[in-house]
């Protein structure tokens, strides 16, 4: 009832003519993992390849049909059952036929005078075409005179406020994914161990619990890895007296979580690491009690800015909390605050079925049930910080100002991210693995204790 209710509405928006609404394609060999496309998967819950899906709506009265491969029991030897025309309307209640019915079909709407609108991964523009790109290229060149219009963006605004049902597998996948979180602190990080053994334990923890895979490449940063946003080698050997940055998520029944938590390896923060980890938690519960049904989105945001500029200022790695440095090159210099040196990325973003999602707030700025969304303040300090600011004299100041406060606290990373589910009741923080500097502590005490 989710999906149909989600086509109606989306049908709703649309004016007469034709949807031609596309699936993800067959990986190039037949042992690669498949992924749908979120828009088509949203729309249909079908998650095999090279499927498709058309919307007629013809003076208010509308039509569907879903398209799939048909059946070839040869195939399915290698690569599993399909659903075929009649497993479509076993799934969906929607009307199945062949994909190889798809494109006289589509040519025959076409013909007859509908225009088209598409839901599908498609940019002409593109240098590279892929293989959305390519099917309706081949539309457009047997139909020059019927304009192409893409109506991703309606999707998007559907999918920025989740239902009951979807709500209910976010809370599942993000679960699962605190379980890891809890179970990498106590179990996985040690010093002299391997950032992959805390990522094979967090993904065993995924998959034993039922998720269909990780949302997003796990990241397990330690050291000068914690500063790089989105590092993901998970090679290297963890040391004492350094943080370590997981920032990991579980996808369950295609829903994706986004949590992340930062830990000393050694179990025991350092002064150093509890200057930044406080700035960045107290930034966190700045923005969180902007996290209200009703409220604007962005004032999360300006709330951890204003904790971080200070917080950075106090430790001496800024000037003051409302400095600017030189940021460009050459005649292309401009000003630029200076926290940005270390919190270079926005608050948070929506979730759902991919871990960056269309939220609602970004087109309303409110929130609203339905949202789904993170908040997730960092600090970055780069040990090749004074290296490269730009040599202006007004950086060379700053460098002199900030050099002793940079070594102090080179390679401290610290990002702390977590989850909110909003419905008529108000927002709830979800995610509630160890985040307290107290609590991660004595959650790996316990592992020395072991």
């Amino acid at each position: 009832s989710d999906y149909a209710g989600r086509r109606a509405r989306l049908a709703e928006k649309l004016d007469d003519g034709v949807l031609l609404a596309l699936g993800g394609p067959e990986p190039d060999k037949d042992y690669l993992h498949f992924y749908q496309y979120s828009p088509f998967d949203y729309l249909t819950g079908i998650r095999e390849p090279d499927a498709a899906m058309v919307i007629v709506k013809r003076s208010g009265v509308v039509t569907t049909t879903i398209f799939t491969e048909p059946r070839n029991l040869a195939q399915e030897v290698w690569s599993g059952t399909r659903l075929g025309a009649e497993g479509v309307m076993q799934l969906t209640g929607v009307s199945g036929r062949s994909r190889t019915d798809l494109r006289p079909y589509l040519d025959s709407l076409i013909a007859s005078g509908l225009k088209l609108a598409v839901v599908a991964d498609y940019a002409p523009q593109k240098e590279v075409l892929g293989p959305h790109d390519q099917y309706i290229a081949s539309l457009r060149k047997a139909h020059p005179n019927v304009p192409v219009r893409s109506v991703n963006g309606l999707v998007d605004q559907l999918r920025g406020r989740k239902s009951p049902a979807e709500l209910a597998l976010l809370r599942r996948s993000i679960e699962i994914t605190v379980e890891a979180q809890k179970r990498a602190m106590a179990d996985g990080v040690r010093p002299d161990g391997y950032e992959y053994e805390a990522q094979s334990l967090i993904e065993y923890v995924f998959r034993s619990n039922g998720a269909d895979r990780p949302s997003f490449a796990t990241i397990v940063g330690s050291g000068p890895n914690s500063t790089t946003l989105h590092y993901n080698r998970d090679d290297r050997q963890m040391k004492a007296g350094e943080v370590v940055v997981m920032d990991i998520g579980a996808s369950y029944r295609g829903y994706a979580a986004d949590v992340t938590r930062t830990v000393p390896v050694s179990g025991v923060y350092t002064p150093a690491m509890r200057d930044v980890y406080q700035i960045v938690r107290d930034a966190q519960a700045a923005a969180e009690r902007q996290a209200t049904l009703g409220a604007l989105a962005k004032s999360m945001s300006d709330s951890a800015v204003v904790v971080i500029a200070a917080g950075l200022a106090r430790i001496g790695l800024i000037e003051s909390a409302t400095a600017t440095y030189d940021c460009g090159m050459g005649t292309q210099v401009q000003s630029c605050p200076q926290y940005k040196l270390y919190y270079m990325h926005g608050l948070g973003h929506g979730i759902g079925l991919d871990v960056h999602d269309p939220e609602q707030f970004y087109l309303t700025g409110k929130i609203e049930p339905g949202s789904a969304f993170t908040i997730e303040p960092g600090i970055y300090v780069r040990g090749n910080l004074i290296d490269i600011l730009s040599d202006t004299p007004k950086n060379r100041l700053l460098k002199s100002r900030i050099a002793d406060a940079v070594k102090k606290y080179a390679n401290v990373g610290v990002r702390i991210e977590d989850d909110y589910l909003a419905d008529e009741n108000g927002v709830e923080w979800v995610s509630k693995a160890p985040r307290e500097i107290p609590e991660i502590e004595a959650l790996m005490r316990r592992r020395v204790a072991q």
